[in-house]
């Protein structure tokens, strides 16, 4: 189901998934209409969200709206992709801002590689003083260079790669961590991945305790399946899950020199909140080696 007409001949397709969270896709299709949008086709993936989204068709008439109902940004993805035909494919979530020059500036760099991931900045959506989790999220959430010059994978909220790359790598899959093990497949075929700071997306931070909690449990049942479920998989698992609270001691300094935290109150939080995390996801991890669900 789809609401307006293809573009032929389109140079670049900007594939967004939704889900259930309108407030933001508005915030970043507006956004989007800021860029130099000709030649580009915007297509808004949902899963079959139970709120209408009639509202945000009337306000942008330019971008196509396609039904899912395949749950998961993964068949999302994938359907965003099958519905266009440009060569060049821009990933961007429905929670993420693009920069008034994000466009442009993937067009320009595009050259340079086959996957080329961005940066993602957090900004808040409360008023100070910021809890712990949005104090941790501050100083740890989104580092995209990390995750691409030093662990080889990247997000999918701000990607650029091609139609040929897509079509060689095949689809996103569903249940695990798609935008790293889609990244990681695509490296492990020959594929360039490429940092670049210039291409910007900003990404709201994860408000309290609860929404912190769920992104990471997602994480860690998605990075489970990564790991691989055998015996010995499970063994190196369980010794990954005993060292989190370890992890957390080597990372307080990093909260303690972090620019981003504006007062002793927000260093303190960020701390207990990392220091909470890790312990729980140290939980989460060794039920997961025993064969139990988190």
């Amino acid at each position: 189901m789809s609401t307006a007409s293809t573009k032929a001949g389109s140079a670049d397709a900007v594939i967004i998934p939704h889900y259930n969270d309108v407030l933001r896709l508005e915030r970043c299709l507006a956004a989007l209409m800021q860029n130099d949008t000709e030649g580009t086709e915007i297509v808004v993936v949902d899963n079959a969200s139970p709120v209408s989204l009639d509202g945000v068709r009337a306000a942008f008439p330019q971008v196509r709206f396609v039904i899912e109902r395949d749950q998961g940004a993964a068949p999302s993805r994938n359907r965003g992709v099958s519905e266009t035909t440009a060569p060049r494919l821009f990933f961007l979530d429905a929670d993420c801002v693009p920069a008034p020059n994000w466009l442009a500036l993937g067009r320009a760099v595009s050259a340079n590689g086959d996957l080329i991931g961005g940066r993602v900045d957090v900004f808040d959506e409360t008023p100070p003083p910021r809890s712990g989790a949005e104090a941790f999220e501050a100083v740890f959430a989104f580092n995209f260079r990390k995750y691409i010059e030093v662990q080889g994978f990247s997000g999918t909220g701000n990607l650029l790669t091609r139609r040929d790359v897509f079509d060689v790598i095949g689809g996103f899959v569903n249940g695990v961590s798609e935008d790293r093990e889609w990244t990681m497949r695509a490296v492990a075929n020959g594929f360039s991945l490429i940092y670049e700071d210039r291409l910007r997306v900003s990404h709201p931070s994860r408000q309290d305790w609860p929404a912190l909690k769920a992104k990471w449990r997602r994480t860690t049942r998605e990075g489970y399946q990564l790991n691989g479920t055998n015996p010995m998989q499970r063994l190196k698992w369980a010794i990954r899950g005993l060292a989190m609270p370890l992890s957390a001691v080597v990372h307080i300094p990093k909260v303690l020199a972090s620019d981003k935290l504006t007062s002793t109150g927000e260093t303190s939080r960020a701390i207990a909140t990392l220091v909470r995390l890790r312990c729980t996801r140290m939980l989460w991890m060794l039920r997961q080696s025993v064969g139990g669900t988190i």
